[in-house]
């Protein structure tokens, strides 16, 4: 959920403290970076 009122408007990107907000990830609409999937391991 966006609660931020830059977000809503004009997404996270757009804000001028882009670079320094804590919070774009909970408050903004950006997502959080995907864990890479584990890769099985070859056999020996």
């Amino acid at each position: 959920m966006t609660l931020c009122p830059i977000a809503i408007v004009a997404g996270c990107k757009a804000c001028p403290a882009f670079k320094v907000c804590p919070l774009k990830g909970v408050l903004g609409d950006q997502k959080k970076p995907e864990a890479p999937a584990a890769k099985p391991r070859a056999k020996k």
